[in-house]
């Protein structure tokens, strides 16, 4: 793909030629010598730039060239850094005057033209050097290899489930459930145990899911290589509903944990552990409780499975690779959907192909990725074939599952490799949310900007073929089935830092070893500042050129900001005591997540280029509304906007509009509407009451109408009816109105104007009653995939949804009602719906209240929950006849759907 303009191969060569080109430019043309130099140094970086992307696709170049191939990407970075530097010095002194008068006056003063003379020779010799060495070794002859971009798979959900929850899955996924099921009322622990990729998070987590509805608390705690014991248990806490402080100490974290689980039937995992003193210390937060509470640990070692069993050594479950008829259900289906659409001339090769993943999951969904992506040509199958070593069941090594997933590194074009490896900067395990990632792909200049694209739909694009491919992990889906969330598998990433290391993408600091004189600057840094309180950093060492920093952990001294000049991005994550007085001063900066407690410099105009701003703090500079280019703005629920809001002209996402009168005014209401870029837009608070109320809420109205290309709508946090509101941008593809709970945002009945929202997709929102209009309304979107819909009070009538092509498409289904035998599905009802739930109140005197009519006429029906509440005085017994007569209503469908019951005390609804 053309247009890229940094990547981990070519460094910044294509963004560096951009520049030098605007420098020889018509607004420098009287500047003679300047573009003279200039015009040199262009051409000869020019000439060695297609070298450098050929390179970048030879598999083991010999020594000098790869000495080059480094000298150069290192050299293009410093260039640039240069060139930001020079464009940033000439443009900053008088802002009123045009940008060449400015150039061409600074540079008649003599320190300037002398200042910048010698920064070009500079440049000017150390290209000379670099293309002298080009030429002396002929590089020009080196044959590049092809490489393919693949196209986003729509069916990416569905294969991925298949692959992680289905094939292999069914005999161990059984075997585990009844050792937990079992009446035994002590605390049981079981472990999986087997070679890394083999599916053992995969199997845990599918046991999870399918009983976590049977205990009071779960947890799901990954621990990682160098496992970080307060961390971990701080997660654990988390998980279970309580947040510990940042400072407490070890002892003090594990008593609240027993604490928390002493009275509680529990189902805990504990995923990736190696070794047994991490688990001696772990075990102890687990109290011996009788209530039949259950331990899971997946680990690679059996000395450890064996510790954590103790003394019962039959509750090891030892994973085994797939079988052939496995491997090959797994395999075909990523590619084609079956082995039976396998075109024949590929089926030979695939044999051998399967033979050498060893049934080992991960090499079999990583290399059928690759080969989805190639497409059905017997060359490039072959290739791979010829290119794999052999993994057998019984010589599953860390190498042969590295050459593997290789393969479908060497396979990626240049711009997804640069684009993978940035998520080494974080740590293992972590969860890393789609959207931010994209946006710091976005800051660092990983994406193309062509004319005409959309820079935000490329990051997405770029996104999803890493997830189609195989090469991160999905975690959470939309409902439209994409991906929000993922995670990178630890043998992955394994690979992505030795290729880091190759290309000195970047650096990490984690205080298990001391970063040192590097041959090479460091370009980018992670930080992971884990019971740190030193410094972290030699007091020598260059930071101006990192581009990228990324802060994990509560504690450790962090460098001055002043020292990182040409910082692209930085995202602080729960270190609430750095320094941000400098940031100001970082003229480069785009993208910026201090998280909470981090105060913000008083200004920050200086920050011209900046992109995204999420930020929790109280309140933010009133000089951001200066910021030309800022899109993307996250700014959580207590923090205050400053007047003049209508000329962020770039913002695409605003989170959060305080609707409050002390948060924002009038004109802020009516500036709004000026923000006609705005794409997603999240709403809080009241509008006031009476007379002001009324007109502010009119304000809105009218604001909202301009917004032309909104496509979310998110209102929260507003008490009392909606009904005022009034919105129909044909635009929207999601609205989602307030909480579902008595006390949230409700319109009386569902707005006449939501018929005109042909666009929608999801929908969640609450009304006071719902009539035969109001199902029509919402039967009639015609692209409606996710309703969740909660009426606050007793339904004077039946709720009907019949079969006569209302809901055409929705595939998710949530109500909530006083009694779920107000709804009626008749035959043909909502043909695509998968998920069906309910929420609705026990009645323990009314059997008749066990769960709506019709169920089995969901024709695509696979899954149904019940969320039973006002259970505050229920017995056991009572809610054991409920859940039975709710079951047993379900059990009428005749596919037999997953069915969840969860009994809550509290009450969501008004009442009849």
């Amino acid at each position: 793909m053309t247009g890229i303009m940094v990547s981990a191969s070519t460094g910044a060569m294509n963004s560096l030629l951009g520049k030098l080109t605007t420098l020889m430019g018509e607004q420098f043309a009287k500047m003679k010598n300047l573009r003279k130099e200039v015009k040199y140094i262009r051409d000869e970086l020019g000439s060695m730039k297609d070298a450098l992307g050929r390179l970048a696709d030879v598999d083991e170049p010999d020594p000098q060239t790869k000495s080059w191939r480094n000298t150069l990407r290192e050299l293009s970075y410093d260039i640039e850094d240069i060139i930001d530097d020079f464009i940033q010095n000439i443009g900053e002194k008088d802002k009123k005057s045009g940008f060449v008068r400015k150039t061409i006056r600074r540079l008649k003063t003599s320190r300037a033209r002398h200042r910048i003379a010698g920064q070009i020779e500079e440049i000017k010799k150390l290209v000379h050097e670099t293309s002298d060495r080009h030429r002396r070794y002929d590089l020009d002859k080196i044959i590049p290899q092809s490489s393919n971009v693949v196209a986003i798979d729509p069916r990416v959900k569905t294969l991925y489930e298949k692959a992680a929850n289905l094939v292999g899955m069914e005999g161990p996924k059984n075997e585990l459930v009844d050792w937990l099921i079992d009446e035994e009322k002590q605390l049981k622990v079981v472990s999986v145990v087997g070679f890394g990729g083999l599916g053992k998070t995969t199997l845990a987590n599918v046991v999870y899911q399918r009983l976590k509805g049977d205990f009071a608390y779960g947890a799901f705690v990954p621990v990682s290589q160098t496992p970080n014991i307060p961390n971990l248990l701080r997660s654990l806490l988390s998980q279970l509903g309580t947040q510990p402080p940042i400072d407490a100490c070890d002892s003090h974290l594990i008593d609240k944990l027993r604490e928390c689980l002493q009275t509680k039937r529990y189902l805990i995992i504990i995923d990736d552990l190696w070794d047994v003193s991490a688990w001696e210390f772990i075990k102890c937060a687990f109290p011996e409780n009788d209530l039949a509470s259950r331990v899971i640990v997946t680990t690679r070692s059996l000395q450890v499975a064996r510790a954590c069993c103790s003394p019962h050594n039959e509750y090891i479950l030892q994973m085994k690779p797939l079988s052939n008829e496995d491997s090959r259900m797994l395999f075909f289906g990523r590619i084609f959907g079956s082995e039976d659409i396998c075109p024949y001339h590929l089926r030979d090769v695939s044999v051998d192909i399967l033979k050498k993943c060893g049934g080992l999951p991960l090499a079999i969904i990583s290399i059928a990725g690759l080969l989805a992506s190639e497409g059905p040509k017997e060359e490039e199958w072959e290739h791979v074939r010829n290119s794999l070593g052999s993994m057998s069941g019984t010589k599953l090594t860390l190498n042969g599952m590295r050459q593997i997933l290789n393969l479908s590194y060497k396979h990626l074009p240049s711009h997804l490799k640069t684009c993978l490896l940035y998520l080494a900067m974080y740590p293992e395990d972590y969860t890393i949310d789609r959207s931010d990632l994209e946006r710091q792909w976005l800051a660092e200049g990983f994406i193309s900007k062509e004319t005409g694209q959309d820079v935000e739909k490329n990051a997405r694009t770029y996104f999803n073929e890493l997830v189609n491919r195989s090469l991160v992990q999905p975690v959470e889906f939309d409902c439209e089935g994409a991906v929000t969330e993922c995670k990178v598998h630890d043998m992955m990433l394994d690979l992505i830092l030795l290729k880091c290391k190759e290309e000195n993408f970047l650096s990490i600091v984690d205080g298990s070893e001391a970063i040192t004189e590097e041959e090479y600057k460091v370009r980018r840094l992670s930080l992971r500042l884990i019971d740190s309180d030193n410094g972290i950093l030699p007091e020598n060492i260059s930071l101006s050129q990192v581009r990228s920093v990324m802060i994990f952990g509560p504690s450790g001294k962090i460098p001055p900001l002043s020292k990182f000049k040409f910082l692209r991005v930085l995202f602080v994550k729960n270190h609430s005591t750095m320094d941000l007085t400098g940031m100001n001063e970082l003229y480069q900066l785009r993208y910026v997540m201090t998280g909470y407690g981090l105060q913000l410099p008083r200004q920050i105009r200086g920050l011209q280029q900046l992109e995204t701003l999420d930020t929790n703090n109280s309140s933010i500079p009133t000089d951001i509304v200066h910021l030309p280019h800022l899109s993307h703005l996250d700014i959580g629920y207590r923090c205050k906007l400053p007047d003049g809001i209508g000329n962020m002209k770039s913002l695409r996402f605003l989170r959060v509009f305080h609707l409050n009168f002390e948060t924002n005014s009038l004109d802020n209401y009516k500036g709004l509407g000026e923000l006609t870029n705005m794409r997603n837009l999240s709403l809080s608070g009241k509008c006031g009451d009476e007379d002001a109320g009324v007109r502010r809420m009119d304000v809105l109205c009218t604001s909202l109408r301009k917004l032309c290309k909104l496509e979310s709508l998110y209102i929260d946090s507003i008490q009392g009816c909606m009904d005022g509101l009034s919105l129909a941008p044909c635009s929207l593809q999601r609205l989602h109105c307030g909480t579902f709970d008595w006390w949230g945002c409700w319109f009386s009945r569902v707005p006449n104007w939501t018929r005109q929202l042909h666009n929608l997709r999801e929908l969640q929102f609450q009304v006071a009653e719902l009539l035969d209009d109001g199902v029509g309304i919402l039967g009639g979107l015609p692209h409606l995939v996710d309703l969740g819909l909660y009426v606050r009070r007793s339904p004077k009538q039946m709720i009907i949804i019949d079969g006569r092509g209302a809901f055409p498409v929705l595939k998710h289904f949530d109500i909530g009602l006083s009694r779920a035998s107000y709804l009626i599905f008749q035959s043909g009802a909502m043909p695509m719906v998968q998920r069906l739930g309910l929420t609705f109140k026990m009645d323990v005197q009314k059997q008749n209240g066990a769960g709506p009519a019709g169920i089995e006429h969901l024709a695509a029906l696979e899954e149904v929950s019940a969320n039973i509440t006002a259970c505050f005085v229920a017995t056991e017994s009572e809610k054991t006849c409920a859940e039975s007569a709710f079951r047993s209503i379900v059990d009428r469908h005749p596919d037999n759907p997953r069915t969840v019951v969860r009994f809550y005390p509290w009450q969501f609804f008004m009442g009849d």
